[in-house]
């Protein structure tokens, strides 16, 4: 999916590698982005620089009345969930949603397959980010054997058909694969079993989807012959470094979509309401969350 860029707007094209890059008149050199770790300064700087061009771009999804949909996709523990958290944190919660389903339900199941995304695809001004997606159906319904060799091979013909389908209504379709190696997603699997605040990623269904890793990999392959195109390609991240993996991505999305700066004029605090005859109830007549730290 090509698109035009227009004054004011991200202009770094997905095949701009050894080049600077310019996203919303920033640029920043190549030699910052291929070191193998970010400085902590250096990666906060860059984020915040990289959000508030996102909010820019949310604004110009509303005022252009857009529909944005953004699919991540990848291995568990890719940096998928991460890296939505980051390109949401600025954003008006008002205009964008996550739809992280969970295994369907008995009803679900007999519906048409796509039909329980259907319902939460945007309406105009709206960007909505797909935390997996219909995409299960390729890889873990494929590989754990949740759908029967039919409904895996009608996906593989009625996918391509249903993504053209959206793109004619209007919308502009945008999928990223995280690509995380065999050895990074052992070392963050440790951290989930060791770290209580992060055992709850860490499902059954992610143990054994590690036991069949050549099985995935085989999946995937096959997912990308029949649904990467033109007209609704991959974006594969690199994303064993986690940092790298969130700025490339935002940046690539940054460069994907034209958009112009619509901050508004600087606003000025009207003064404050005289209080008059007003008077505050006592505050002992309040209950206040007490003062523990």
């Amino acid at each position: 999916m090509r698109h035009q860029t227009s004054p004011g707007t991200a202009s770094a094209t997905p095949d701009a590698r050894n080049t600077k890059q310019t996203i919303g008149n920033h640029e920043h050199a190549p030699s910052q982005r291929e070191s193998k770790d970010l400085k902590g300064t250096f990666y906060a700087k860059e984020l915040a620089r990289l959000q508030l061009e996102l909010v820019k771009l949310q604004a110009w999804i509303k005022h252009q009345g857009l529909k944005v949909v953004l699919l991540f996709e990848g291995r568990d523990a890719a940096g998928k969930g991460g890296t939505i958290k980051r390109i949401t944190e600025s954003l008006n919660p008002r205009l964008y949603r996550v739809v992280a389903l969970a295994a369907p339900t008995e009803r679900e199941k007999t519906q048409w397959y796509f039909q329980r995304y259907v319902a939460h695809l945007p309406a105009a001004g709206e960007l909505v980010l797909f935390d997996r997606s219909w995409y299960n159906r390729a890889g873990v319904e494929r590989v754990m054997g949740f759908c029967t060799e039919a409904e895996y091979q009608e996906f593989l013909r009625a996918c391509p058909e249903f993504e053209r389908m959206l793109v004619r209504a209007g919308l502009t379709l945008i999928k990223y694969w995280f690509s995380v190696s065999d050895a990074e997603q052992e070392r963050r699997f440790q951290q989930r079993i060791h770290d209580p605040t992060r055992r709850w990623k860490l499902s059954p269904m992610d143990l054994e989807s590690r036991s069949r890793w050549v099985e995935f990999s085989k999946a995937k392959d096959i997912m990308f012959t029949h649904t990467d195109s033109d007209q609704v390609p991959w974006y594969v991240i690199e994303s064993d470094h986690k940092r790298r993996a969130r700025l490339n991505c935002i940046s690539h999305l940054l460069s994907l979509i034209p958009y112009e700066d619509l901050t508004p004029e600087p606003i000025v605090l009207p003064p404050r309401q005289d209080a008059g005859a007003y008077v505050r109830p006592p505050l002992a007549q309040q209950r206040f969350v007490p003062a523990v730290y």
